[in-house]
């Protein structure tokens, strides 16, 4: 028998939970046909000595829905090895959109995930309207891996309620039409839909993502989808503390599994240094809605966030930044100049929120300005001590000072905030 490719001499790790083993692989016909000392001949023989072979790694949160446009080798992941990305996830994406709203789908990236507008706008080519045309312009295209698209839910609600999708619960009627554009969606190849709870994800000109609005009857009809379909997913962004899942979050999980007879994905466990025991506490309480199908996405590694004060994400779940997001340079600078808005800032980390003004672990990472340069690598509150000043202060200045040029369109200090998990 001769087969289409042989990878010889390898270390076979196969995702069983075998140990690993030194092995050859013969594919044919675009399927593994044999593993271990192959013998036969082959078109193409590729020599694995001193390699790792293994399946296809799938990164199953992503957001890629724009960057596929113009990156069809999906960097840096497929550098990383992953060869499947599953994108659409947070209730956030790029279809369905008519033509007057692709500003307002855009915004909601930029909000959501800090894509900078500007790539959004030179690089999204706009192929479609609806999801089954958005998959289809995908393919079209091709890329280097595998892409999966989940549906998300904002920009479902935005395509049939328009603006008011920010403000206000849809009507039994639209219900209707968003539940069958999401089942044409999972007809067209969608891996099931997306949706989030989080506070802190907004969407255009500051105001809630459109997903977030959603009432109970909406997302059981969405669910009803799938559990019609018998196939797909839901992907839900749920807590909104690290580590902890509320009442209300483990009721809303427990829902989505029952009116959809799918598995739910939820975000995100991580470990607490604070709470050492939060996260297993919550897995062994969760444990039945595990067993269900309720696979929460987990941590592997420290989470560090990286954050520019043209998109202010971190403080999204504080109401007072609303007004800040989406507005030009300017007028941002108007804000972090105002010592009213610092105040209620200041008043306002004194309660739980995602970012707690932990001014010793955020760190200036980058800075366009070479009088700033001094202070690249340096932590908040270290440069706030050199320059003997408040370290929120010492934060806001850092943004507002002037650029090199003129022509910059983002603040100075681009800081790094790392959370333990």
């Amino acid at each position: 028998m001769s087969y289409d490719l042989i990878i010889k001499n390898g270390t076979v790790i196969d995702g069983t939970g075998a140990f690993r083993r030194r092995a050859d692989i013969a594919v044919k016909n675009g399927k593994v046909a044999e593993i271990g000392k192959v013998t036969e001949g082959a078109a193409q023989t590729i020599d694995a000595s001193d390699l790792i072979v293994s399946p296809g790694f799938v990164d199953p949160h992503t957001h890629y829905d724009a960057q596929i446009c113009w990156d069809p080798l999906v960097s840096c992941t497929s550098w990383h090895g992953v060869t499947t990305v599953v994108m659409g996830n947070c209730g956030v994406g790029i279809a369905p959109c008519k033509p007057a709203a692709r500003e307002v789908a855009a915004w909601d990236l930029v909000n959501v995930e800090a894509i900078p507008f500007e790539a959004l706008a030179k690089g999204i080519s706009w192929e479609w309207e609806t999801f089954p045309e958005f998959i289809a312009a995908a393919e079209r295209r091709g890329a280097g891996i595998n892409l999966a698209f989940l549906a998300p839910l904002t920009p479902f609600r935005h395509y049939v309620l328009g603006d008011e999708s920010m403000e206000r619960e849809a009507t039994p009627d639209e219900t209707t039409r968003v539940a069958e554009l999401l089942r044409e969606a999972v007809d067209a190849g969608a891996f099931g839909f997306s949706t989030t709870t989080l506070p802190q994800h907004i969407g255009y000109q500051g105001r809630p993502l459109a997903c977030r609005l959603a009432s109970t009857d909406e997302l059981r009809a969405y669910a009803n989808v799938l559990r019609d379909a018998g196939r797909g997913a839901i992907e839900v962004a749920l807590t909104r503390r690290a580590g902890r899942i509320s009442e209300d979050e483990e009721g809303l999980l427990e829902f989505l599994l029952d009116e959809s007879e799918r598995p739910v994905t939820w975000l995100a466990m991580a470990s607490r240094p604070d709470k050492p025991e939060a996260s297993a506490d919550t897995l062994r309480r969760l444990d039945p809605l595990i067993k269900r199908g309720g696979v929460p996405q987990v941590l592997c590694k420290p989470f560090v966030i990286q954050m520019d004060l043209r998109n202010p994400f971190s403080f999204a779940d504080m109401e007072l930044w609303g007004p800040v997001f989406n507005q030009p340079l300017e007028r941002q600078k108007e804000f972090y100049r105002n010592l009213e808005f610092r105040g209620a800032f200041r008043e306002e980390l004194k309660r739980p929120h995602l970012f707690q003004g932990r001014w010793n672990r955020v760190e200036v990472l980058e800075v366009a300005s070479l009088a700033l340069k001094q202070y690249e690598r340096k932590t908040v509150a270290e440069v706030a001590d050199q320059r003997h000043q408040d370290p929120l202060d010492t934060f806001f200045d850092l943004a507002r000072s002037r650029t090199i040029s003129t022509s910059s369109t983002r603040c100075n200090s681009i800081t790094r905030k790392e959370f333990s998990g």
